[in-house]
C-alpha cells in the first residue's frame, strides 16, 4: 500500500522536510497498521528535525495522531481492525496517511472524542498527566497550593491551565505577550506574568507572600532555569521537561543548596514504557476531557503539505494551544 509522508534526509530547518511516498507493508508481531484522521504537531518534532534530538536519517517525522486501525499483528490483543484510536508513542512516523507501528502505546479513542481531539491532546494531555499527578515535589501538591508553568499558552500549557484549576491548584503562568497571558487565564490560570515586561521570579515572590513555590514546570530550558529555581520555597521541585529556548548546560549543584532543591528532567517517554502504564494514564486523560474540565483547544490547522509552515510558526512562537495536520 502507498502513503503520502513526512520525511528529512539531513538534519537541518523546515525546508528539509519533504513529502514523499512511501510503501506500508502488514503489522507484524505486537504491532498495527493505522490509518490517519489527523496528526498532532509538537515542539519535540522541531529537535527530532533540527538534530537536537539526533536520528539516523532518514527520518520520517511525527509523534502522535488518531485514526483506525486496519490491521493488528500477533499478540495485539486491545485494538482490533475497526477501532477507533489514537496515540504518542516513538518512534517518529505520524507525519502520514498510513504506517505499521508498535502496538503497545497506542489506545482506543471513546466515541465522544473527536479524531481531531484525539490528535491534539495525546502527547500534550499526557504530558500535563505525568507532570501534575506524577511528577511531583518531596510534599506533595494539594488544593490550594501555588505552582509555576512555563509557556502557559502552548499546547500542554493550556492543558495544564485546566486541569490544575480542577485540581485546586493556583497555577501562575508565564507567557511572552499580554494575550497569551490573557489566553492562560481565560483556561484557569490563577495569576499570568509576561515574562517580556516582569521579572517573573520576583513577581512570583509577590504573589506567595514571599514563600515561593513547591514546584515549576519549566519547558523553557535555558532561559528560564536560574529564575525557575529563585521561585522555589525549600526543598520545592523544577520539573525541566522541554528545551524550548535551547538545552540547560551544566550548571554547579550548589545552587540548589539555597533551599535543598530538587531538579528532574522528566519524558514522557519514560512514562508510558509499558502498555498497563499507558493505558492507565490515556484512561485518566479521556476521562478529565470527557468530564468537560478540560478542553482542548485547537488553535491551527494545515493541511500536510503546509508542514514546513507549520515548523516555521511553532518556532517563531506564533501558534498557540494545539497544532495539528490535516490529512
Amino acid at each position: 500500500m502507498k502513503s503520502k509522508a513526512v520525511r528529512i534526509d539531513r538534519h537541518g530547518g523546515p525546508e528539509e522536510l519533504k513529502i514523499v511516498e512511501v510503501e506500508v507493508g502488514d503489522p507484524g508481531p505486537g504491532e498495527i497498521r493505522i490509518r490517519h484522521k489527523a496528526v498532532g504537531l509538537n515542539f519535540i518534532d522541531t529537535y527530532q528535525r533540527s538534530g537536537l534530538y539526533p536520528f539516523a536519517m532518514p527520518l520520517q517525522l511525527g509523534m502522535e495522531a488518531s485514526g483506525v486501525v486496519e490491521a493488528v499483528g500477533e499478540g495485539v490483543t486491545h485494538l482490533k481492525a475497526g477501532d477507533r484510536a489514537a496515540y504518542a508513542s516513538p518512534p517518529p512516523g505520524s507525519y502520514c496517511e498510513l504506517r505499521v507501528m508498535p502496538a503497545k502505546t497506542v489506545c482506543r479513542l471513546p466515541d465522544a472524542i473527536s479524531f481531531e481531539t484525539g490528535a491534539a491532546m495525546m502527547l500534550k494531555g499526557l504530558t500535563t498527566q505525568y507532570l501534575l499527578r506524577r511528577t511531583l515535589p518531596a510534599e506533595g501538591l494539594q488544593p490550594g497550593d501555588f505552582i509555576v508553568f512555563h509557556a502557559a499558552a502552548g499546547g500542554v500549557g493550556l492543558i495544564a491551565c485546566q486541569w490544575a484549576k480542577a485540581l485546586g491548584l493556583q497555577l501562575i503562568g508565564t507567557a511572552g505577550t499580554d494575550a497569551k497571558c490573557q489566553l492562560a487565564l481565560a483556561h484557569g490560570a490563577a495569576h499570568a506574568i509576561n515574562y517580556s515586561k516582569e521579572n517573573f521570579a520576583e513577581r512570583v515572590k509577590e504573589i506567595t507572600g514571599g514563600k515561593g513555590v513547591k514546584v515549576v514546570y519549566d519547558s523553557v530550558g535555558k532561559d528560564t532555569f536560574e529564575g525557575s529555581l529563585a521561585c522555589l520555597r525549600p526543598f520545592g521541585l523544577l520539573a525541566v521537561f522541554g528545551n524550548g529556548s535551547g538545552p540547560v548546560s551544566a550548571f554547579n549543584l550548589g545552587l540548589l543548596a539555597k533551599g535543598s532543591y530538587y531538579v528532574t528532567r522528566p519524558t514522557l517517554f519514560t512514562h508510558i514504557a509499558t502498555r498497563e502504564t499507558t493505558q492507565a494514564m490515556a484512561d485518566e486523560l479521556f476521562a478529565i476531557v470527557e468530564s468537560g474540565a478540560v478542553k482542548i483547544p485547537i488553535d491551527q490547522r494545515y493541511p500536510l503539505e503546509d508542514v514546513q509552515q507549520a515548523h516555521r510558526d511553532l518556532e517563531a512562537r506564533k501558534t498557540t494551544g494545539c497544532t495539528i495536520l490535516t490529512l
